[in-house]
């Protein structure tokens, strides 16, 4: 008894002379989250079936900073529940929802305790019936871990941050590049702050704080690219580098959903009150004071102004944005109301006319057609507007088949239907198209050709750097740019630039409750 009492006595002096020897255990820290853009102003509904989710190890492959031999997978016990992201689309079905957060849920159960969570999302996601998924979703994640859980929320700058989403989180911050180069970095920093928190012990952050900014405005107006967001962006890290401060973040909102979260928001964590609202009111009064400078990224015109300057342009490929049906901002993706315009320009109807790339139209009856012709086969049938015809019905197709693709992730089978000059890629599932690749594993050669028209919005930089000149056409659909014409009923008004002579808002800091005290 003795000897035991004496060995007990020289391991607790060992440990109290050698605390280096006892390792802390590694936080045990939980992934999950869904992503997706939906436009309330699209007849289009988006399924379960849309979302790539992956679970438990497969969720890893979205993260290559937490590689099996990275340093950050080393700091933490990962647990990845669910993680699922759909191409941006239309309001997701309540089926969808509660299927794919039931999933998570049941995840999360199964593992528990969690020292914290990794919380992924887009935050501009709709859903059937709901308002403000994320902040219902973040709720029933809370009832599951805890209120001690440190959960650490990575966003995009055009997601939406309510009040309840900024409580229930501890830590916060969105992408500062949009177009999102910084993705994967805005990621890496939410995983990092989360890691620093807990290996600290500081936890919880002592101070968030949270201000709604009566701002809403497309993201082709606001690209960190040019002015004013580019200096507006550059303002974020800094602040981040005072000591007192975690993470400061600018959230421009979502456009094209009608709720009351739908507007900009500046958030900053930290445990120094002074400087974290005096970052958040420096933040968010520099927003307001250039709100009226944010343009276009780009030139706009008409869809007639863009073709007669594509045509007379020497410059080769001139790039034309189809805007209002883009399918990575939430449109149907198959409105036929360009394509139709175009194929109606005499310039375009002979075989020797201007080249000509429309990228892209969902027709699966076509494309079974053209399968059939196989390539070089003559083909006719009828593509788009089988889910939002407000603005043109289907278009009837007569040509060529050029190309068949098999495989593709998002399209399907892709097809190539060459009439007159236009070349009309019809795939079976919609496709947004922003690689050099998607177009030359298609026969397609972009470079040479005098027009490409893509359903999208601001050029991603592949696109951006092949352009030979750029236009955004102002055309119709579920993402107009035209915000006037969209008619929102249910955001909160006065809303710059729906009410371009509204009086200056209150931009003092509104100091949020921490997780643990709600």
């Amino acid at each position: 008894m003795k000897n035991s009492i004496f060995a007990f006595l020289l391991l607790v002096i060992a440990i109290a002379c050698n605390p280096k020897e006892v390792e802390k255990p590694l936080p045990r820290i939980a992934i999950a989250g869904l992503a997706i853009e939906s436009s309330t102003f699209s007849p289009a509904l988006t399924h379960e079936d849309a979302f790539k989710a992956r679970v438990d190890e497969d969720v890893f492959t979205f993260y290559p900073f937490l590689a099996a031999d990275s340093a950050d997978r080393k700091r933490a016990v990962w647990i990845p529940t669910l993680r699922a992201h759909a191409l941006p689309g239309g309001t997701v079905t309540r089926e969808a929802y509660e299927s794919l957060v039931n999933q998570t849920l049941e995840r999360l159960k199964a593992n528990l305790p969690y020292d914290g969570l990794f919380f992924d999302i887009h935050g501009a996601m709709s859903v059937v019936g709901l308002d403000d998924p994320e902040g219902d979703f973040i709720i029933r994640v809370r009832e599951v871990v805890g209120p001690e859980t440190l959960i650490s929320t990575s966003m995009d700058l055009h997601g939406n941050v309510s009040m309840r989403l900024a409580e229930n989180t501890d830590l916060i911050t969105c992408y500062r590049m949009a177009p999102h180069e910084d993705a994967l970095e805005s990621k890496k920093r939410a995983v990092e702050n989360l890691l620093d928190r807990l290996e600290s012990g500081k936890g919880k952050p002592a101070f968030k704080a949270w201000i709604p900014v009566p701002i809403l405005l497309p993201g082709e107006k606001t690209s960190t690219r040019i002015e004013p967001g580019k200096s507006l962006y550059a303002k974020v890290d800094p602040f981040t580098k005072q000591e007192g401060i975690i993470d400061a973040a600018i959230w421009i909102g979502y456009a094209w959903a009608d709720e009351l979260r739908n507007h900009a928001v500046v958030m900053v964590t930290g445990d120094d009150q002074e400087k974290v609202t005096q970052a958040a009111e420096s933040l968010a009064n520099s927003f307001w004071a250039v709100r009226s400078e944010f343009e276009f990224v780009a030139p706009v015109a008409t869809l007639k102004e863009s073709l007669d300057m594509a045509i007379a342009s020497q410059k080769k490929p001139f790039m034309i944005s189809d805007m209002g049906d883009n399918p990575t901002a939430g449109g149907a993706g198959d409105v036929t109301w360009t394509l139709h315009e175009i194929l109606a320009r005499p310039e375009f109807k002979s075989a020797n006319g201007p080249s000509l790339i429309y990228a892209s139209i969902p027709g699966r009856e076509l494309v079974e057609k053209a399968i059939a012709a196989g390539v070089g086969g003559k083909v006719e049938g009828e593509a788009g507007a089988a889910v939002d015809s407000r603005f043109a019905p289907a278009i009837k197709l007569s040509g060529t088949v050029e190309a068949i693709k098999h495989g593709d992730a998002d399209a399907e089978t892709e097809v190539v239907v060459k009439v007159g000059s236009v070349h009309v890629i019809v795939t079976k599932k919609r496709k947004p198209y922003h690689l050099e690749s998607d177009f030359t594993n298609l026969g397609l050669n972009p470079r040479e050709t005098a027009i490409v028209v893509v359903k999208i919005g601001y050029l991603v930089p592949e696109l951006y750097d092949m352009r030979g000149d750029w236009i955004m056409a102002q055309t119709p659909g579920g993402v107009d740019q035209d915000l006037d014409r969209l008619g929102h009923k249910r955001i909160i008004r006065p809303m710059y630039p729906l009410d371009k002579d509204m009086k200056d808002p209150d931009l003092k800091a509104r100091l949020v409750r921490s997780s643990d005290k709600l």
